[in-house]
């Protein structure tokens, strides 16, 4: 994997550096990619400003919903003057020079995974410290500035440390005004497809979807597909939890006959079912702007879910719990229990019968709103089924505009990826932030 590396001999070290702390693939998507863009916009940071006395970093923490593609991922980009990758996060809490030089002065930004990293590193390279919240701020003591999500952050905190947090607003209500600026999809009723970015949740969701995918194809003859391949997997992994290699994938009938080349009537590659369905990868994320356009998703749990919600596009949250490798993708201890070797049958058929009685909400548009916004389908469901709803919601566009109105309604307004850029730049010593 290529990173980007510390300061070259033609440019001077840097005086202060940023440092955006985060963990996975939906963090990296909707947090730390609008921020880093933001703040070269407003500070002109390096690497694209190589004169500059201001760098800006990414350290990737430990985390069990990460891929391990993550830094390869972001190097992509050409945001940052250098990458840690999570395997190497201990190593540089101990002895940090192993990650190259770090200027004098910093200040670091929690943007995903645990916030007690963040204040282990801030301490550690004596940097200021801000935490964006989306649901509760761990630290404050230890927080020069918090910038939350909602009022309820705020609410939360002890009073003496209320007037270090400002609410900015949702970073994910920005994607929508970024969205609109694209260029629009062809003209039809596209259906996105959203199988995942993990190896856990690829296994299962890959053949569930291309079956789904074959069998509405079959009920809507005009309907489109989109697959947004996520920034950690690619076509040819798609390809492979489509065959015979995952076992998961004998228990339905659809597969993958091909994989076809743009034209100039489709800029994008398409996979080709075993039934014919083409279904057009979009390999350039973020997908946002034709994300945006789709008539309705199809998806895993996970912060896919957000990023479908933050857009306004209707969708179907699919959790098939028939297949045990759908459990050691989960978040948190669940996911960690079901991982353990030896024991993860047993406990992962255990946490799949508590799981069902007790889900509560799993896609972060319910979450937020406390009901039920977009419909969860948790359980040994099948593809068929899946197709048959879809269908349903395609033929009442008056059902998929109000289920696209309540998640704009809780979505909030655009600006809080300048309002967190503005916070962070207030940590910074004036004459650099100037």
């Amino acid at each position: 994997m290529s990173e980007p590396r510390g300061p070259g001999p033609s440019r001077a070290p840097a005086r202060l550096s940023i440092v955006f702390v985060s963990n996975g693939p939906g963090e990296l998507a909707t947090w730390v990619r609008p921020l880093a863009e933001q703040l070269h916009r407003s500070l002109q940071l390096r690497p694209r400003a190589q004169q500059s006395l201001i760098s800006l970093r990414l350290v990737l923490v430990p985390c069990p919903n990460a891929t391990g593609q993550e830094a390869d991922a972001a190097s992509r980009w050409g945001q940052f003057d250098r990458i840690t990758p999570a395997r190497r996060f201990w190593r540089m809490l101990l002895n940090p020079r192993l990650e190259g030089p770090w200027a004098p002065q910093g200040v670091v930004v929690f943007l995903g995974g645990d916030q007690f990293w963040s204040v282990l590193l801030s301490a550690r390279l004596g940097y200021r410290h801000i935490t964006y919240a989306e649901w509760v701020a761990r630290w404050p003591r230890w927080n020069d500035r918090l910038a939350a999500m909602g009022p309820a952050v705020l609410e939360q905190l002890p009073q003496r440390f209320r007037s270090r947090c400002t609410v900015v607003g949702d970073l994910m209500a920005d994607l929508s005004s970024h969205a609109r600026a694209q260029a629009p999809l062809p003209d039809g009723e596209w259906v996105a497809l959203l199988p995942g970015s993990k190896a856990a949740k690829l296994a299962v969701g890959v053949p569930f979807l291309l079956d789904t995918a074959d069998r509405l194809a079959a009920r809507r003859p005009g309907c489109r597909f989109l697959l947004p391949v996520a920034p950690t997997t690619s076509a040819a992994a798609l390809e492979r939890f489509a065959g015979s290699t995952n076992p998961i994938a004998a228990a339905y009938t659809s597969g993958i006959a091909r994989l076809e080349p743009p034209t100039e009537r489709c800029p994008w590659r398409r996979l080709i079912t075993t039934a014919g369905t083409e279904i057009h990868l979009q390999e350039d994320p973020p997908a946002h702007g034709p994300l945006s356009q789709c008539a309705l998703a199809l998806t895993t749990v996970g912060a896919n879910t957000a990023e479908l919600g933050a857009l306004g596009v209707p969708m179907i949250v699919i959790v098939p719990t028939q297949h045990l490798g759908v459990m050691q993708a989960w978040d948190g201890w669940l996911g960690l229990l079901a991982r353990l070797p030896g024991l993860r049958w047993c406990i992962g058929a255990l946490l799949s019968a508590w799981r069902l009685r007790n889900h509560g909400f799993l896609a972060w548009p319910n979450i937020s709103a406390g009901r039920a916004v977009v419909p969860e389908r948790v359980g040994a469901i099948q593809p068929e089924a899946i197709a048959a709803e879809a269908d349903d919601w395609l033929a009442s566009p008056s059902r998929l505009q109000g289920q696209r109105d309540d998640l704009r309604s809780l979505r909030g307004q655009p600006g809080a990826v300048a309002a967190l850029a503005n916070e962070v730049r207030s940590l910074l010593p004036k004459a650099l932030a100037d």
